[in-house]
């Protein structure tokens, strides 16, 4: 993770001030190895995990011999930012009162060769706005490097060396084949001592910690600090594993909770910056959200997992295989979907042109589609995003809550509303009504029933009234807030007020 050289530390928050996840070089918490002997055996006794002695514990010493010469220090030299006050931005972990007015600032990171001809991995966010970048092999020698590609999206970087000689590099392995429990060593240039070992064990897979797109972070307990980004994570049998990029920490000290990009996620974009200097993505034009359990019942769903599609892109490759807003995606060429982040994954790694079978659900029957993937356009951030998942209606039941309106000429300029959006706009929400309750508002705009759009309030209405004729009913509407589309699932049961149309 990317050290400067200044004395302090500028923490990167995320998710909370009191549990951030620290990027460009933070501090993992360090772990002990507990061991517990094995109680005696009685007639009772409960069946426990096998333990192990003190003396069987893993010997990570060969494995550091052999790896350790491909294990790189990164400096990288660039000025300071001035803030929108015009203060000049610390570097990461530059610390309180550190103000560098602009002049250039180094930051230390990690990395690791992958080829003999001297092609280096690191984090993205270690060589990001760098004026110059060098690389120190691990017996001292300092060489000039290049930044061949960045990804912001998923924080990898690639950096070439010329050493004119081949170099000594390490393999990278099948992340998929990692379980917790197992033993790993990271590897790396904490506060500028380059070549610092420490171990650990996985502690869990697929961590979404709010940092890209497509985070599938493996987490560690083995310590990393100020410096490691970027280095390799290794499994017992000398392979990488994972690139240590990130921490959880409430106050910048080691807790314990570090995250590693997986090597798998390594590979794909590593390629693809090796040979263009960026990353091609797939695209199939739909924005998604988690099923949840409200909205597994309204949609006659019999498990929670798969990606709701809440809206469907124009002319998208989505719309073109056919594919609707209440579709539920189980599968992506035999690649199961569970959530919205494997939909944007699993995508994503499509190459443009690829013919891809989804498989997914529709008023509860299994369908499949062939969609031809096209290219994510640059700024395009919700080919597969999640969606919202608030929760609302529109009115049409008599126990809603809902006054609805249609959509005037003046109401969609308001609502910054496309021509041709067709619906019925939420003009008021009773207090204590369902549709309050699961978060309708004023100026939502109601597109869609379940899987069955509506074009007026009237039609809305009706809708409501044939998909609540049940009295255990819950509806799934789908609505328009801020420009972007969401299914919001409403109980009538909620509450027991009635609701209006206006004209």
């Amino acid at each position: 993770m990317a050290n400067p050289t200044s004395p302090a530390a500028l923490r990167r928050l995320r998710r909370s001030a009191l549990a951030a996840v620290l990027l460009a070089g933070t501090a993992l918490g360090g772990f002990a190895v507990a061991h517990v002997d094995a109680a005696e055996t009685t007639t009772a006794a409960p069946v426990n995990p096998t333990t192990t002695s003190t003396a069987h514990l893993p010997d990570f010493a060969d494995l550091v011999a052999q790896a350790k010469p491909a294990v790189v220090s990164i400096t990288s030299k660039l000025a300071a930012e001035p803030d929108e006050d015009g203060t000049p931005m610390p570097m990461p972990f530059a610390g309180p009162g550190h103000k560098p007015h602009g002049h250039a600032v180094e930051a230390r990171g990690s990395g690791f060769i992958v080829d003999p001809n001297g092609t280096v991995v690191t984090n993205n966010h270690v060589v990001k706005g760098a004026k110059t970048v060098s690389v120190q092999l691990d017996d001292g020698t300092e060489l000039p490097a290049k930044v061949i590609g960045r990804d912001a999206r998923t924080d990898l970087a690639v950096v070439k060396i010329e050493a004119g000689k081949p170099l000594p590099y390490i393999q990278l392995g099948d992340s998929k084949a990692v379980r917790p429990g197992e033993w790993v060593v990271a590897m790396g240039n904490p506060f500028g001592l380059g070549g610092s070992v420490t171990a650990g064990i996985i502690s869990a897979e697929g961590r979404d910690i709010g940092a890209g797109p497509y985070d599938q972070f493996l987490q560690i307990d083995a310590p990393i600090n100020q410096g490691n980004s970027g280095g390799p994570l290794f499994t017992q049998d000398g392979k990488v594993i994972g690139v240590n990029t990130a921490i959880l920490s409430p106050s910048g000290g080691s807790i314990g909770i570090g995250f590693a990009i997986p090597s798998n996620t390594v590979k794909n974009v590593v390629a693809e910056l090796e040979k263009s200097g960026h990353v091609t993505r797939g695209y199939l034009g739909v924005e998604a959200q988690p099923v949840a359990e409200s909205l597994s019942k309204a949609l006659r769903l019999k498990g929670h997992n798969g990606a709701l599609i809440a809206g469907v892109q124009p002319d998208s490759p989505a719309a073109k295989a056919g594919l609707e807003p209440g579709d539920v995606i189980s599968a992506v060429n035999g690649e199961t979907v569970k959530d919205p982040r494997d939909l944007a994954v699993d995508v994503a790694n499509l190459k443009p042109g690829t013919e891809a079978k989804i498989d997914f659900l529709r008023d509860g029957e299994a369908q499949a589609a062939q969609a031809t993937v096209t290219q994510l356009p640059a700024e395009n951030q919700t080919a597969n995003a999640g969606g919202t998942g608030g929760e609302g209606e529109h009115g049409g039941q008599p126990k809603l809550g809902l006054a609805l309106a249609p959509i005037s000429p003046d109401m969609r300029g308001e609502l910054d509303l496309p021509d041709g959006t067709k619906g019925a706009v939420v003009a008021q929400v009773q207090p204590g009504s369902p549709a309050e309750q699961a978060g309708i508002r004023p100026g939502d705009v109601i597109v869609g029933v379940g899987g069955k759009a509506v074009g007026s309030p009237s039609e809305a209405v009706r809708a409501i009234r044939s998909a609540t004729a049940k009295t255990d009913a819950v509806v799934a509407l789908r609505v328009i807030r801020d420009g972007r589309p969401a299914f919001i699932a409403v109980s009538p049961s909620q509450g027991s007020n009635d609701e209006s149309q206006q004209g």
